[in-house]
């Protein structure tokens, strides 16, 4: 489950910065 967790905040930072970014 902390493995999950850890590949489920990996994946949301790029997201965000590609919301960023616009």
């Amino acid at each position: 489950q902390a493995g999950t967790a850890m590949l489920a905040q990996a994946n949301a930072l790029p997201q965000n910065v590609l919301q960023l970014l616009g």
